[in-house]
């Protein structure tokens, strides 16, 4: 498994959090995610030249598998494996700090816990979860507040 945070600051929750969701989704330890960490101005650029939507954002999400089927393993996806690490590339999240101090200051939580929150929400993308449909957002939502209270980050 490898999770690599790009980063001056160290936040090892995230890796508790990773290893929580992949519990969770009951998929083996074979995967890679990049998460990188970006400002306002960072953020609003990379959403106006991938999404054109021009504003910041408090988290985005890149998969490099369309209509991923879980348990992900390097024989179902041999195009999309890391020569590093030879597991299964699944793409790349960026998280705005700014926006997640502001966000977690209005819930009145912790920023280890709006962090993991939003690297949570980005992987359950990169696995293919969505919250177009009332439906998905529910399924989604329970998804993250299970893996957020594994690394004892939920909401009480």
């Amino acid at each position: 498994m490898s999770l690599n945070v790009y980063s001056e600051i160290e936040y090892p929750l995230l890796q508790s959090a990773y290893y929580a969701a992949l519990e969770f989704l009951k998929q083996p330890d074979n995967c890679t995610i990049e998460v990188n960490f970006a400002d306002k101005a960072e953020i609003r650029e990379i959403n106006a030249s991938t999404r054109k939507i021009d504003r910041s954002t408090d988290v985005l999400s890149f998969p490099t598998i369309n209509n991923i089927s879980i348990p992900v393993s390097p024989e179902k996806y041999p195009d999309d494996i890391d020569f590093e690490s030879g597991e299964v590339m699944l793409g790349e999240i960026v998280i705005c700090l700014e926006i997640a101090s502001e966000q977690a200051q209005e819930y009145g939580h912790s920023l280890d816990r709006e962090i993991c929150y939003l690297a949570v929400h980005g992987m359950l993308h990169l696995f293919g979860y969505d919250h177009e449909k009332d439906d998905d957002k529910r399924l989604m939502r329970e998804a993250e507040e299970a893996i957020l209270e594994k690394v004892r980050l939920s909401r009480n």
